[in-house]
């Protein structure tokens, strides 16, 4: 509270959180660690722990995953520290991607090109570009390349160098698809990709990507794997709460399950 922060009823109740826990001295830790200032001078920064964790492990390693519900920022601390990055001109490009999972069916009935139907997909993406570089400036830096959001499908046969290279909803690729974007990376690029396991919607047959990469990828050296969870979730706290309802109601069903194949 020393540091400027604003005291909101989100922040209260981390702060209860952590007390219970008996974890209110890495509080302090957060104060401070402040990524960058967005086009309407609100300071950005980790509001969680595990937020700062998941910051730490992108600035410390070349790739990072992160794993987590709804709510946690995974994509928009992602961005945020790529906007630093390009700011920073420690990367010459900023690469938002994410796979388009119903493409081949629904996108078809969406009116305009190509790029009008990816567009839905996409949005969360500009979103947040928009609100950290200004609509200005990101139209600018988008103009010229320097920006460049597109569905995963475009990143095939590239060689991406001198980039901050985000994966989107990454729990929605399929093996052969992480494969193809791990090995597009360049040199001088630094590489995100965020998903949410319990959010997979490809067919049941499909093992995604995303889980994959996480068990293939956790003892390789410059690449961190961050869990996140419902305690690093920062929108409104209904959505904590849901996500908790969730979660429990996933166990109960599945140890439900469990005991009915047991007796069989």
């Amino acid at each position: 509270m020393d540091k400027g922060e604003a005291l909101t009823n989100q922040l209260i109740r981390y702060v209860i959180s952590l007390t219970n826990d008996g974890n209110l001295d890495k509080l302090t830790s957060l104060a401070s660690d402040c990524i960058l200032i967005t086009s309407k001078g609100k300071a950005l920064k980790p509001k969680t722990i595990g937020q700062k964790k998941y910051v730490d492990a992108i600035n410390d390693n070349t790739i990072t995953i992160a794993i987590g519900p709804a709510g946690t920022g995974k994509t928009y601390l992602a961005v945020a520290l790529a906007v630093k990055a390009f700011r920073n001109h420690e990367v010459n490009r900023i690469i938002l991607t994410r796979p388009a999972v119903e493409a081949g069916e629904k996108l078809g009935f969406l009116p305009g090109d190509l790029q009008n139907k990816v567009d839905p997909y996409l949005r969360p993406l500009y979103d947040a570009l928009l609100e950290m570089f200004g609509a200005e400036s990101f139209q600018k830096h988008f103009e010229r390349g320097s920006i460049e959001v597109a569905p995963l499908a475009y990143m095939r046969g590239r060689t991406l160098d001198d980039s901050f290279i985000i994966l989107d909803e990454a729990q929605n690729t399929t093996r052969e698809q992480m494969k193809m974007f791990l090995t597009r990376m360049g040199f001088n690029s630094k590489v995100v990709i965020t998903g949410d396991s319990t959010q997979i919607d490809l067919p049941s047959s499909v093992r995604s990507g995303l889980l994959e990469a996480s068990k293939v990828l956790k003892n390789i050296e410059d690449i961190s794997i961050i869990k996140l969870d419902n305690s690093d979730v920062v929108r409104h706290h209904l959505v904590q709460k849901i996500v908790r309802a969730y979660e429990k109601y996933e166990r109960a069903a599945a140890e439900k399950r469990t005991k009915s194949n047991d007796k069989n």
